[in-house]
C-alpha cells in the first residue's frame, strides 16, 4: 500500500499575526483545524507537524499530530521555502525507513476545509500518470487580466504587458479567461518526484479547484474567519464532533 504523510508546517516567528498558528480560531487553536481536518480524511496515513517550536510541538502532540523532530532554525525564517521545510521531513522519516510514497501539504493558515476535498484531491494526484504534483486553487473573482502593475515611469500598465492604455481593460469580465489563486487548501507531491528532481511542483501540476477560502495573513483574516464560522457553526461540528 502506498502511504500518504501529511505534513503541516507551523514555525513559530509569523511577524504580520504574532503565533497566528496557535492563535484561537472558534474556540480552537488554528493548527488544530488542520489536523483535525486530516485525521477525518480517510486517505492520510500519518499527520507531522514541522515546527521549529518546542511548545507549538507539545501542542501538536495534544491536538492528536505527531511532532516527531523539530525543524532547525536556519529552515525556519521568513525566507525558507516550502521544498526546505518538505525534504527535511523526508529526509527524517527517511532515516527511519519510514519515507511515504507521497506527501500532502496541509497549511494551517488555511483552516476551514473539508476532509473529503482532501480525499479527492489525493485520489485525483494518485489517479494520474502524467502529473507531477497537485495544487489546490478557487478562481479569481476577478481575472488576473483586469489588474495592473506600474511602470517604471510612473504610470499604469497592463499586468505583463508594456501596453499603458488601459482601456481595454475595462471590458465586462466575461470576455476575460478565468485565471486561479493558489489558495493552501490542499497540494500533493511525490515523494519520487522530489528526489529525482530536487522540485515539489515541477511543470506538470494538477489543478485542483475548491471554494473559495480565506487564508490567515492578517489580523482582519482571523476576524473574517470568525465571522463565517457564527453563520456556519456545522463547519466546526464537522471536524470537531
Amino acid at each position: 500500500m502506498k502511504r500518504v504523510v501529511a505534513l503541516i508546517p507551523a514555525r513559530s516567528g509569523s511577524k504580520g499575526v504574532p503565533n497566528k498558528n496557535v492563535r484561537p480560531l472558534g474556540g480552537y487553536p488554528l493548527l488544530a483545524w488542520s489536523i483535525a481536518a486530516c485525521h477525518k480524511a480517510a486517505t492520510i496515513h500519518r499527520t507531522i507537524v514541522s515546527t521549529d517550536s518546542p511548545d507549538y510541538a507539545a501542542l501538536a502532540q495534544q491536538l492528536g499530530g505527531e511532532a516527531p523532530f523539530l525543524r532547525p532554525a536556519a529552515l525556519s525564517g521568513d525566507r525558507a521555502t516550502d521544498r526546505e521545510f518538505i525534504v527535511h521531513a523526508l529526509d527524517w522519516l527517511a532515516a527511519r525507513g519510514e519515507e511515504p510514497d507521497y506527501v500532502v501539504h496541509i497549511r494551517p493558515t488555511t483552516p476551514l476545509r473539508d476532509p473529503r476535498l482532501i480525499d479527492e484531491a489525493v485520489c485525483a494526484f494518485k489517479g494520474s500518470t502524467a502529473a507531477t504534483a497537485l495544487r489546490s486553487v478557487h478562481e479569481m473573482p476577478e481575472s488576473a487580466y483586469k489588474t495592473f502593475e506600474i511602470a517604471a515611469s510612473g504610470q499604469l500598465k497592463r499586468l505583463g504587458s508594456e501596453n499603458t492604455a488601459l482601456d481595454a481593460a475595462n471590458d465586462a469580465r466575461q470576455q476575460f479567461p478565468k485565471t486561479y489563486q493558489a489558495n493552501g487548501y490542499v497540494d500533493v507531491l511525490s515523494t519520487a518526484f522530489i528526489r529525482k528532481t530536487a522540485l515539489i511542483h515541477g511543470d506538470h501540476v494538477l489543478p485542483f479547484i475548491t471554494p473559495p477560502v480565506v487564508e490567515v495573513d492578517t489580523e482582519d483574516d482571523l476576524a473574517h474567519l470568525e465571522f463565517q464560522l457564527a453563520g456556519a457553526p456545522e463547519i466546526a461540528r464537522q471536524l470537531f464532533a
